[in-house]
């Protein structure tokens, strides 16, 4: 799959959602980085449209999971049920056993419910009843979520948020994007009749393509001086964990991808750092990961401290 076909699945995605184009370009990168994505703004800046946009763009199975507070683990993972005629517990697959995976408001539902996606998202695979099931590949979350001062949410647990490559923010559309969305309603409309334009299989050729990038030592270390800092960084409790660093590597070799290159260079890096890395830290002030404005603003400052590879 080649640069003309990457472009070909951003093109089919922004005639349905007309909004910041750089997200459409950061979904992408964590569907080649065998990532998951959390989306998340206020109500209706078409987080869900994008979502669904992506999994319709490609010829595999998805589904959607409205979360809600009496969705129980069972009804994500499957369940086993007892058959008379064999006399034995057959289970029967939940919708965890698709592709792509749109998990619409995630933080409306109980903590228990959300961490039924815990092992799916981590191990690709889930274990019940004592057996362990595979699930297909490509596999990808992408979960929405409302801001934590809305009514009716739940805190996602730090190391559910760790799972998610990236945490996204829309924001609002531009007045020429949003005249484009009130005059053609793309939800309505186009949604409905969106086609695939690449397949499975050329994903999963894409996120091979992905490891074999190359990646220079400078800017492996500059990854890790990147995440020390945040580590010594004195408004954060906690800092980029050295899997938060994986991932920033992993999403700077599909950054490189995406425009058609098998090497890095540091840019791939720097414009990965605030979706890949603010979600991983937790400031000194508020003691949980759901303070999305502070911890962007302590990494950025870490960002511009940190001098990047000539």
């Amino acid at each position: 799959m080649n640069v003309q076909s990457i472009q070909r699945l951003r093109d089919n995605i922004t005639t349905v959602y007309m909004g910041n184009t750089a997200a459409v370009d950061r979904i992408i990168v964590c569907l080649l980085a065998r990532g998951h994505a959390l989306i998340e703004d206020v109500p209706g800046v078409g987080k869900t449209v994008l979502a669904n946009a992506l999994a319709k763009s490609i010829q595999c199975s998805f589904t959607r999971i409205q979360c809600t507070p009496d969705l129980l683990p069972s009804d994500i993972t499957g369940v086993s049920i007892y058959d008379r005629e064999e006399k034995t517990f057959q289970f029967k697959p939940g919708p965890i056993f698709h592709n792509i995976i749109v998990a619409d408001e995630i933080n409306r539902t109980t903590p228990r419910t959300q961490s039924a996606l815990l092992e799916a998202m981590s191990e690709t695979s889930i274990s019940v009843d004592g057996s362990n099931h595979s699930l297909p590949q490509p596999f990808m979350v992408v979960a929405t979520q409302n801001p934590y001062e809305f009514e009716g949410t739940y805190f996602l647990p730090e190391n559910q948020l760790d799972r998610f490559l990236m945490r996204l923010n829309l924001g609002y559309p531009a007045p020429d994007d949003e005249s484009r969305i009130i005059q053609k309603q793309p939800a309505r409309t186009a949604l409905t009749t969106l086609g695939p334009v690449t397949s499975a299989d050329e994903i999963l050729a894409l996120q091979e393509r992905v490891d074999q990038v190359r990646m220079d030592q400078a800017l492996v270390d500059y990854i890790i001086v990147l995440v020390s800092a945040t580590r010594e960084n004195d408004d954060l409790q906690i800092g980029v964990s050295p899997r938060g660093a994986l991932a920033l590597a992993q999403a700077a070799r599909a950054t490189a991808v995406l425009h058609g290159r098998d090497y890095c260079v540091p840019e791939d890096i720097v414009s990965n750092v605030l979706p890949v890395c603010a979600h991983r830290v937790i400031s000194k002030t508020y003691m949980h990961a759901g303070d999305t404005a502070t911890t962007r603003r302590i990494v950025q400052q870490v960002l511009e401290t940190v001098p990047s590879p000539a």
